[in-house]
């Protein structure tokens, strides 16, 4: 806790940093605390995206980073929300280091890898040049994955249902680590299959896949078909591509350049001290062959996707492009570099010299590279005004609706328009407008179209006057279109359940009760066998 307060103890001196995803992160938190005072418990719809014509971003962004910031944005005043989020991200990531450096090290030396994990370079970048929250939320789960990955190894079927618990969090939280953790589980269960000569634990690791994805359904299954209704494509867009993010790679783009090259920078030194310390680790090979050999192979894989000459495994690997980033792999890298520099030598010199390196280029990057950019108090309370008002803001094209271009919407259009335009003026009253329940009346002289402040989405229903109507798609814009007659028109507007979304909720539901009676089972079991006849 300690370490991770350090980290940002500058937030009380210069703002916040206003990294990439900032805010982007920031409008998720705001909005999922508006709509759970709506009564909205799992936000699906991002109202306020697209500056009020919404998108789709909850039901494809997993809820975990954005359920977290929107609760401590109940707790405390928004400028304060990063910094307590950040904080406790960190910490929790000292927490499972600290669990998985206890299996080999002292309390002493656990703790220092601990402090360093919680505060390594990569973290650094994220916290100050990339606000990738999510992201490093999910970097607390990394050091967990291994753990229980030696004990399915070790303890059998008892530590698949963790296992699959890990999985499962990382679908939760964040797509490209759980790709990477994925990937990660499949090196590391392989290398303990080949040290222990049995096929056994490569069943087990694939059933904690898959347990993982089943118990994460309720989100995976909307996420995976609803990918058809959505420009998911953008995703892949260029300047977030892998070929554009190898480390130093440049583009056209000047900007992109230079946090390229920072971050390769920061790569570079980790890398440079987890292969000293894994030569200056060898003697522990031998006392632990499994651990150095997991490690090993894991920072291997690390490293060696970070670079171009992977290109190909990143074009035919499955799903690995939706890393989007080649260098986020240094989240992985960071847990074998946690402990091998401790391992590689006792001598707090040692350890101390390694750390002042990397942190060293780190500072070289800062300051003669690129600076981290800031947001002050009054930014973030245009951000909420902006909410609160009913202005919106950006955002993102990969959540907006097929045949949507965000770029064409008027930003100041009225909620409820006539198609036809000002010839036919509606009486237009509104009675609610919510994230995902919209009631107005329209009385109008002729019959026509309602152009709305809405993008177009399957799961809205739409009823006139208590009859189910079929809506249309504004060319261009992607507004919903609803068909009227002439009168008084009684609208109603709602985000259904949609079918995929049941079947993902009855996944996950059936997944948690079979584990959880067998759970059950195998415990009254264990009680049977060793109570006294």
């Amino acid at each position: 806790m300690t370490t991770a307060f350090l980290v940002i103890a500058p937030f009380f001196a210069l703002g916040n940093p206003s990294g990439h995803d900032f805010e982007f992160h920031m409008n998720s938190w705001m909005e999922v605390l508006g709509q759970w005072r709506q009564g909205i418990i799992y936000p699906r719809w991002a109202a306020l995206a697209q500056y009020g014509y919404g998108e789709a971003r909850f039901i494809f962004y997993p809820p975990a980073s954005w359920t977290l910031g929107a609760a401590l944005g109940a707790l405390l005043p928004w400028k304060a929300v990063p910094g307590a989020y950040l904080c406790l991200a960190l910490t929790l990531s000292g927490c499972s280091m600290f669990l998985l450096a206890r299996r080999w090290l002292d309390r002493r030396d656990a703790i220092f890898a601990a402090a360093l994990y919680a505060a390594n370079p990569y973290y650094i970048v994220i916290v100050y040049w990339r606000s990738a929250f999510a992201e490093l939320l999910a970097g607390a789960l990394l050091p967990l994955l291994l753990l229980y990955a030696l004990r399915v190894e070790e303890d059998g079927q008892r530590a698949v249902i963790p296992l699959a618990g890990v999985v499962a969090a990382a679908w939760l939280t964040n797509i490209p680590a759980a790709v990477m953790v994925n990937y990660s589980l499949a090196v590391l269960i392989v290398i303990l299959a080949i040290l222990k000569r049995s096929p056994r634990v490569l069943l087990r690791g694939v059933l904690a896949v898959l347990l993982g994805a089943a118990l994460a359904a309720f989100f995976l299954v909307p996420a995976a078909y609803e990918q058809k209704w959505v420009n998911i494509a953008e995703v892949l867009s260029p300047g977030v591509r892998p070929q554009d993010n190898f480390l130093f790679t440049n583009t056209d783009d000047v900007d992109h350049n230079r946090f390229n090259l920072t971050v390769s920078l920061v790569a570079s030194a980790e890398m440079i001290v987890l292969a000293i310390a894994g030569f200056l680790s060898v003697p522990w090979r031998h006392r632990q062959p499994r651990a150095w050999w997991t490690l090993l192979g894991w920072a291997t894989l690390s490293t060696l996707l970070s670079f171009s000459l992977t290109v190909w495994l990143w074009e035919h690997s499955p799903e690995l492009r939706y890393v989007q980033l080649p260098w986020r792999w240094l989240l992985c890298l960071n847990v074998a570099l946690a402990l091998l520099l401790i391992m590689a030598s006792r001598r707090w010199l040692v350890r101390a010299l390694g750390c002042l390196v990397m942190f060293a280029v780190l500072a070289v990057g800062w300051h003669r590279v690129q600076a981290p950019w800031w947001e002050k108090a009054a930014d973030v309370d245009e951000m909420l005004a902006n909410q609160q008002n009913g202005a919106g803001y950006e955002g993102t094209d990969e959540y907006a609706p097929v045949g949507a271009d965000p770029y064409e919407i008027k930003k100041d259009a009225p909620r409820v328009t006539p198609e036809e335009g000002p010839n036919q003026v509606p009486q237009i009253r509104i009675q609610e407008w919510n994230a995902e329940s919209k009631l107005f009346t329209a009385d109008v002289s002729q019959p026509g179209q309602l152009v709305l402040r809405l993008l177009n989405y399957p799961a809205w229903r739409v009823d006139v006057n208590g009859q189910v109507v079929t809506t249309a798609t504004r060319d261009v814009t992607g507004q919903m279109l609803i068909p009227v007659q002439a009168g008084q028109n009684h609208v109603r507007i709602q985000f259904v359940r949609t079918q995929d979304r049941t079947a993902g909720e009855v996944i996950s539901i059936v997944t948690v009760l079979f584990l959880g009676g067998f759970v059950v089972l195998a415990r009254l079991k264990a009680y049977n066998r060793d109570s006294p006849p």
